[in-house]
């Protein structure tokens, strides 16, 4: 584990989210790098298809509501 310097600007937009999120700010923060990594990894994919493919990976059987 390390300490990961960042603009206290950017703190509070990530306090503010996590509290939104029901998050801590640690895991608000981890969420928004891991997603960011994705998007990089991944350019051509969008947000949505990023999370459906991570509910995938993690055997998630969700029903897609837009469906009914």
């Amino acid at each position: 584990m390390g300490i990961v310097k960042i603009s206290d600007e950017l703190h509070e937009e990530i306090r503010k989210a996590s509290t939104a999120m029901v998050r801590s700010i640690n895991s608000q923060s981890e969420y928004w790098i891991k997603i960011g990594m994705l998007a990089e990894l991944n350019p051509t994919m969008t947000y949505s298809d990023i999370i459906k493919e991570q509910l995938r990976q993690a055997d998630v059987k969700a029903k897609d509501v837009s469906d009914e």
